[in-house]
């Protein structure tokens, strides 16, 4: 069940140069610990985890918690490096990130964009990966996969990246960031009644100079309207195949969340390892972590012990 708000900031955020970034993360928990590494979505940002980052920390996990690029403190090193919103990108930025604090194997935990990405190291890193926890299990996508229509009702879920795939949309979003990430929040999550406050801490991390670029890419990338770098090709490739994720898992899904995402049984086989999948009642919506902390933290204890 969803437990109140009672945080409403992290303690004071650290800078790391990681890759092709300097990342800005949150560090709860004692340096020691076992880590685990919380990663956000869109439109979201750290704060989805101001609550579930101390119920680890008190049960003796070191939470790292990453502004994405394009996301709140987190820069790129370079001004000439390509404002890349793919997938493998992304992932890349948490092994990264895992090797500038000297972390070998972490919990990784997220949802949207961030479910993803852990889905992603998970899949390719599990050397890396001591146990994944994924809100609406298994997102990994491809291009070609993403050239095949969808009915009607579904393709209307997604009217935002179809918004995207235009100039009118990026300027759009560009121009109304603000009031777009609010209308997500209320549509993703439709019975989470949070309050301007809370909304405004998480929508300032979108004032950053790479936010627009990153998302617009992200979603053009998706659908083949955006070229991505020859870099991450061979990364795509297997990422294409669908991999099978073999670390222990929990995939968690609210009962009301309002976002485009698979039924469960749809990825059940995707998961090889030791697996559970829980359904998070009470109204919870896309935003998990923030709306049922509780919920997420014991996951993320519970895979630890699979």
């Amino acid at each position: 069940m969803a437990s109140a708000v009672t945080n409403t900031s992290f303690s004071p955020l650290q800078q790391i140069d990681a890759g092709v970034l300097n990342v800005g993360y949150a560090e709860s928990g004692p340096a020691d610990g076992p880590a685990v590494i919380l990663l956000h979505g869109w439109p979201y940002d750290i704060h989805s985890y101001v609550d579930v980052a101390p119920l680890l920390a008190a049960a003796g996990y070191r939470a790292i918690t990453p502004y994405l690029r394009g996301y709140g403190s987190t820069r790129f090193l370079a001004s000439d490096t390509v404002r890349n919103g793919q997938q493998a990108a992304l992932a890349l930025d948490v092994i990264a990130l895992m090797d500038a604090l000297g972390i070998e194997r972490a919990i990784l935990g997220g949802f949207d964009w961030g479910a993803r990405t852990a889905a992603i190291v998970a899949a390719l890193w599990p050397e890396r990966t001591k146990g994944l926890v994924s809100v609406s299990g298994y997102l990994i996508g491809s291009q070609e996969a993403n050239k095949t229509p969808l009915p009607p009702r579904a393709e209307l879920a997604w009217w935002y990246q179809f918004y995207f795939a235009t100039e009118r949309g990026r300027a759009g979003y560009d121009e109304y960031r603000h009031d777009f990430a609010k209308l997500i929040w209320q549509l993703a999550s439709p019975r989470w009644d949070f309050d301007d406050a809370t909304f405004e801490r998480s929508a300032a991390s979108f004032a950053n100079p790479d936010h627009v670029a990153i998302v617009i890419h992200n979603y053009r990338w998706r659908l083949g309207l955006a070229e991505g770098e020859p870099q991450y090709d061979d990364l795509e490739k297997q990422l294409a195949a669908g991999p099978v994720i073999t670390v222990p898992t929990i995939t968690l899904e609210g009962d009301a969340n309002g976002a485009p995402h698979p039924e469960a049984s749809v990825y059940a086989k995707k998961f090889s390892g030791r697996y559970e999948h829980r359904v998070i009642t009470g109204g919870i919506g896309h935003n998990l972590p923030q709306e049922a902390p509780q919920a997420f933290a014991q996951a993320v204890i519970d895979v630890d012990g699979f």
